[in-house]
C-alpha cells in the first residue's frame, strides 16, 4: 500500500465532510430565503444533507460495479449511526425523543429496513427495487412538507441550527455554495471509493468489510458532528431525529438511486443476507422499546449501544473470507446477548408502560 492511496482516501474524506457542511448550509438558507418551515427543513435538508457522503460514495461505487462497497456503505452507516452516534451522544447527556418520532419517523425507518430485507431475498437490488424505494423517499419528504402546513405552527429556526429568511443571505451566494458542497461531494466521493478499493487490495481485505467499517465510519462523520454537537449544547431531541432522518434517507433515497444506476443491478452475498442486514434491522426495531419506555435514551442504554458496535466490528473483521473468526463469538451473540437483550428490552417497554398508565 503505497503512500499516495493513503493520502487519496483521507483527502477524499475530507472531501465529503466539508462538501457535505457547505450543501448542508448552502441549501438551508436556500430553503429560509424561500419561507420554507425550519421544521421541514430539519428533517430534510439538514438530516438529509448529512447523508449527502453516502449517496455519494454509494453512487458512485454502482456506477463503478463496486456493488459490495454500495451496500456495505449503507449498512454499516445505518449500524453505525444508531449504535456508536446515539450511543456516544447518550454517554455526554441522555437523550429525550419526542412523540412524534416515535409514532411516524421510527417505525418507517424500521419498515424501511425491513422493506430492503425483503427486496435483497432474491441476491440482488435491482432497478425496480430502486424506483420503489425513490418512490418512497418522494412520498415521505411530501408528506412532512403536507404535514407540516398543515400544523401551521411557528417553529424556532435556531433550535435547528437553521438561518431564518432575514439571515439567509445572497440567493446567488447560497446556490454557490450547493454547487461548490456537490462537486466537493464528487471529488471526494471518487477518491475515497479508489483509496478504500486499492487499501482492501494491498492488505488482502475484501471491498465489504471496508465499506461496512472504514468507509461506512467516514461518510457518517457529518451525522457524528451534528448529533454529538446537538446533544452538547442540549438539543438532544435534534440528536436523535438526524440520527433516524438520516438512516431513512439511507435506505430509502440511496440505495434507490444506487439500484437504479447499477449497471445489472447491486448483488447481495448471502453473508450480507445473512448477517449484515439483520444486524440493521435489529438495530432499528431495538429502538422502538428503547424509545417508547420512556421518551429518553439513558446513559446505560448508550453504553450498551457502544459495545454492541464494537463487537459486531469484531465480527466483520474476524469473519472476513470465511475465516471463523473469534471462537464463540457468533454463538455467544446468538445465544447469549441477544436473547438477554431482547428481554431488557421487553422489561424496559412494560415498565414504561405502567408508568404511563399509573400517570394517565
Amino acid at each position: 500500500m503505497t503512500l499516495m492511496v493513503i493520502v487519496l482516501f483521507v483527502i477524499g474524506l475530507v472531501l465529503l465532510v466539508a462538501g457535505a457542511e457547505v450543501l448542508v448550509k448552502g441549501a438551508s438558507r436556500l430553503a429560509a430565503g424561500f419561507r420554507i418551515s425550519p421544521l421541514v427543513i430539519g428533517l430534510t435538508v439538514v438530516a438529509f444533507g448529512t447523508s449527502a457522503p453516502e449517496l455519494a460514495v454509494s453512487t458512485g461505487a454502482s456506477l463503478s460495479g463496486q456493488g459490495d462497497i454500495a451496500l456495505g456503505n449503507v449498512l454499516g452507516s445505518n449500524i453505525f449511526n444508531v449504535l456508536f452516534i446515539l450511543g456516544l451522544s447518550a454517554l455526554i447527556a441522555p437523550l429525550v425523543v419526542s412523540r412524534q418520532l416515535i409514532r411516524l419517523d421510527v417505525p418507517i425507518m424500521v419498515g424501511a429496513s425491513l422493506l430492503v430485507i425483503l427486496l435483497a431475498l432474491d441476491g440482488s437490488l435491482g432497478r425496480f427495487d430502486g424506483i420503489l424505494l425513490f418512490v418512497l423517499i418522494v412520498a415521505y419528504t411530501l408528506f412532512l412538507i403536507i404535514s407540516s402546513r398543515r400544523a401551521n405552527r411557528p417553529d424556532d429556526a435556531s433550535e435547528l441550527g437553521v438561518p431564518g429568511p432575514e439571515q439567509s443571505g445572497s440567493a446567488l451566494i447560497n446556490i454557490l455554495l450547493v454547487l461548490g458542497g456537490l462537486v466537493m461531494l464528487v471529488l471526494g466521493a471518487r477518491w475515497l471509493v479508489g483509496g478504500a478499493v486499492a487499501m482492501a487490495t494491498s492488505l488482502g481485505v475484501s471491498e465489504r468489510v471496508v465499506a461496512l467499517t472504514i468507509v461506512a465510519a467516514g461518510t457518517s462523520l457529518p451525522e457524528v458532528a451534528t448529533s454529538v454537537i446537538a446533544s452538547i449544547r442540549g438539543q438532544r431531541d435534534i440528536a436523535v431525529g438526524n440520527v433516524v432522518g438520516s438512516n431513512i434517507f439511507n435506505l430509502l433515497a440511496v440505495l434507490g438511486v444506487s439500484s437504479m444506476l447499477a449497471p445489472a443491478g447491486i448483488a447481495v452475498s448471502e453473508a450480507v443476507l445473512r448477517f449484515d442486514m439483520l444486524v440493521m434491522f435489529a438495530v432499528a426495531l431495538a429502538c422502538l422499546p428503547i424509545f417508547i419506555s420512556g421518551l429518553r435514551i439513558n446513559r446505560w442504554e448508550g453504553l450498551l449501544f457502544m459495545a454492541y458496535y464494537i463487537v459486531y466490528n469484531v465480527h466483520v473483521v474476524t469473519t472476513d473470507g470465511g475465516a471463523g473468526g473469534v471462537p464463540g463469538l457468533s454463538s455467544a451473540m446468538l445465544y447469549y446477548v441477544m436473547p438477554l437483550t431482547a428481554v431488557t428490552l421487553l422489561v424496559i417497554l412494560f415498565r414504561g408502560s405502567r408508568q404511563t398508565t399509573i400517570n394517565s
